[in-house]
């Protein structure tokens, strides 16, 4: 997304008239190019984008996402290109779409993905990535069972009964002695008997939490086992491991989650990933005083970047020069730097870096971890003498990233003035270029702290984080709905998405856009889940007050 500096005062690239509101990112001839759309051209995307969920789903009834953009483009010629929503369930930038195998069940996607969808920039794991063919076309087999059902959604048991048919769960079905006819008639009968109506319902196919929360737990399981594909197996364990229909029935006949791992071993054997025995960390003190952002993205534990291309291009740029390469991210609190940094590490898995940057580690510094416990000087001097030989061994594999830069000045510092503290340990290192390092502070921090410090200041590159307008954030909202549907089991409408945007830049003060949206469409699905599987606080009162009234009954007696 473009800082509103940027977008203001330009003209919708696609019509030429309105003016801009919003940047998008778009691939044409499989180069990444950025669109600037005005209001009314960002309503129409955002009234037809699909689910990077959904997108798993495109194979029924011509696709979900059949004539997405119909046109949107031909009013400004800017060309046929669609635009790129690399999220999860969605391809990364400039990728391909491998050819199609004979649906093996180990043959998983090429990294690169298909690039299919509309949307904004989004970094983050892509599940086609892994995803192999009889994955797919059971996705798509459960879409046209929901349609036949008359369901609005692909819910677990969707999902169960196409899985049913594929020759690796009927393997790992027989090793619990249940057929696959007999666990397709269990589903039929436990199914509401009220979605069938038997024919294709209006405004196509949705996605249910329950499925989305069950496709995260598949690819965990995958990883888990050491497998380098997302294939049928796994989206049975991940039915098995997450509420709903499928899993009553599953556990039922005693298909665990567990249980499944062991017989999907047996079926299908052992990842490569899996039985090998972890060699020694190269650099185990900093494992101990750090968080390895490169490893969370290919666990899948990073939440999609959504709006930040701009940023991460400059970042890329900065950590590529000869000199001064350390960025330092300038933003108020919540606007998010942090996650700028972590789009950045989605994007290095993704090998959509420079030559340079590829293979290295993205690493925070937890400076609290690194003082903590050293209440004399010698004992920190040591501590940090042991950290900076790792990182100076460890430098052309490793980029550093510190949050609350300003943190590090006096940080350790035990002797007065002069005292050594973190920042001083760490300039000869920046002077000599032996360590990469991206900063992430307030603007009031940096100007208090690290400006004053010309030897620290002038290793740094500063990168301006500007708060997203009111439209990007819904963008941004957009992108996180998925995860916050899987996590929460609840689905997040359209409507709460924009009034979570507006409201909150309306009434909320001292806070910043996304930080404080994101937070009121958190908390209102933790309140709706917490609803809806705990008793009204009214009635737990009232229950209170009754057993109140008995205690002091038997008491009179």
């Amino acid at each position: 997304m473009a800082d509103r500096d940027e977008v203001q005062g330009k003209l919708c690239d696609i019509d030429h008239r309105r003016p801009a509101v919003v940047r998008v990112t778009v691939i044409e001839n499989g180069q990444r190019r950025t669109l600037n759309v005005c209001r009314e051209h960002y309503a129409e995307l955002r009234a037809r984008q699909a689910s990077p969920f959904e997108s798993l789903f495109s194979g029924f009834g011509g696709g979900f996402r059949d004539d997405l953009l119909g046109g949107f483009f031909d009013e400004g010629g800017a060309g046929e290109a669609p635009l790129d929503a690399g999220g999860m369930g969605e391809a990364p930038v400039g990728g391909a779409r491998r050819a199609r195998g004979d649906g093996g069940t180990s043959a998983p996607r090429r990294a690169g993905g298909r690039g299919r969808g509309a949307g904004p920039a989004r970094e983050s794991v892509d599940l086609t990535d892994y995803m192999s063919d009889q994955a797919e076309e059971i996705l798509q087999a459960a879409a046209r069972t929901a349609a036949e059902w008359g369901s609005r959604e692909v819910d677990s048991e969707h999902l169960l009964f196409a899985l049913a048919d594929n020759d690796v769960v009927q393997a790992i079905l027989g090793r619990f002695k249940l057929s696959p006819d007999e666990l397709k008639r269990q589903v039929q009968e436990v199914s509401p008997k009220r979605e069938r109506k038997g024919a294709r319902p209006e405004g196509g196919i949705g996605v249910s939490p329950r499925v989305k929360a069950a496709l995260l737990a598949a690819f965990n399981a995958s990883r888990d086992m050491g497998h380098s594909y997302l294939g049928p197996e796994h989206l049975l364990i991940g039915l098995a491991a997450e509420e709903g229909l499928a899993s009553d029935l599953l556990r039922r006949y005693g298909l665990t989650p567990e249980a499944l791992r062991q017989q999907t071993v047996r079926v299908v054997g052992k990842g490569a990933e899996e039985g090998r025995v972890e060699g020694k960390s190269e650099t185990p003190n900093l494992d101990k005083v750090s968080r390895d952002l490169t490893a969370l993205a290919k666990q899948g534990k990073l939440d999609p970047v959504i709006g930040r291309a701009q940023e991460i291009e400059t970042v890329i740029e900065i950590l590529s020069r000869r000199k001064k390469n350390n960025p330092v991210l300038i933003g108020e609190p919540g606007v998010g730097k942090t996650a700028i940094v972590e789009g950045l590490a989605q994007r290095m898995l993704a090998g959509e870096v420079p030559e340079p940057l590829r293979g290295k580690r993205v690493v925070e510094l937890i400076v609290t971890s690194l003082v903590a416990g050293t209440q004399y000087r010698g004992q920190f001097e040591e501590r940090v003498k042991q950290l900076l030989e790792e990182i100076s061994a460890q430098q052309d594999n490793l980029i550093l990233f510190i949050d609350e830069l300003h943190t590090i000045v006096g940080a350790g510092a035990t002797g007065g003035e002069g005292g050594l503290d973190i920042a001083n340990a760490f300039k000869p290192m920046l002077a000599r270029g032996e360590l990469h390092l991206i900063g992430a502070t307030t603007l009031n921090e940096y100007q208090k702290h690290v400006e004053k410090d010309a030897a620290l200041e002038r290793r740094f590159q500063p990168v301006l984080v500007s708060e997203p307008t009111v439209e990007q954030t819904i963008i941004i909202l957009q992108g996180l709905r998925d995860v916050l549907e899987a996590h929460h089991k609840v689905t997040i409408l359209e409507e709460a998405i924009v009034a979570a945007a507006e409201l909150s830049d309306r009434y909320i003060r001292g806070r910043y856009l996304p930080d404080k949206a994101i937070d009121i469409i958190d908390q209102a699905a933790a309140r709706v889940r917490l609803r809806s599987t705990s008793r009204p606080v009214d009635l737990v009162e009232a229950d209170a007050a009754l057993q109140q009234v008995k205690r002091e009954r038997d008491y009179a007696r």
